[in-house]
């Protein structure tokens, strides 16, 4: 039998932790062990159950002051943001969520797409698709400098959903580094998200997914 997906759910409204909690309580193969504010969860994330969880679902509302104070590549484990607008995406992803889904999404997607999180997939809403995806093809020529094997190493493994803590396990590194060779590759890229580094390295051919 398949191990349950452990889910922390991570709201200012409490309504919507706990409407959040009963979604996902109807899904077999799901279990909430945890409930907080995104407040308590950056100023404290010793003490939750973050670091038990397989998944974070984090519901932003209206409010992306959030997304200014946290970098979701540092936590442990990946996190699935509800958006409630669509400006909220570009910030979103540039803060290293695993996964877009509008907040209005059925329950059944939200299952799916927190089911293909944990799988180690990114997850991006099709309505939200148009803000990262470059419309022109991409060119080498269009890089400001060649990536170093080191940073394609990085880039594979940020395409396969690691985050910044498994990847430098996985090199044997520091997360410090790990940061640097991001942001190199971002820069490179000129891409202003991970997951556009990804999109615009696989059109270029330079990793594969």
């Amino acid at each position: 039998m398949e191990q349950e997906l452990k889910l922390l759910i991570v709201a200012a409204d409490p309504l919507a932790r706990a409407a959040l909690s009963s979604i996902f309580d109807l899904f077999p193969g799901c279990q909430v062990i945890g409930q907080t504010s995104p407040v308590t969860l950056i100023s404290d994330l010793a003490t939750l159950e973050e670091s038990a969880s397989d998944l974070i679902i984090w519901d932003l509302g209206w409010d992306s002051a959030d997304i200014a104070t946290v970098d979701f590549q540092d936590l442990d484990n990946p996190v699935l943001v509800l958006l409630a607008d669509p400006s909220q995406a570009q910030d979103a992803w540039s803060a290293g969520a695993a996964a877009l889904i509008k907040r209005d999404a059925l329950d059944g997607s939200l299952a799916a797409a927190a089911i293909a999180v944990a799988h180690g997939l990114l997850v991006l809403d099709p309505e939200l698709a148009a803000v990262f995806l470059p419309s022109a093809p991409l060119r080498a020529a269009n890089m400001s400098e060649a990536l170093t094997p080191r940073e394609i190493e990085v880039l594979q493994l940020i395409a396969e959903g690691l985050t910044n803590k498994s990847i430098a396990q996985q090199l044997d590194i520091s997360p410090h580094t790990v940061k640097f060779h991001v942001n190199a590759i971002l820069g490179k890229l000129n891409a202003q998200s991970r997951t556009e580094a990804v999109v615009r390295a696989t059109r270029l051919g330079l990793i594969a997914i």
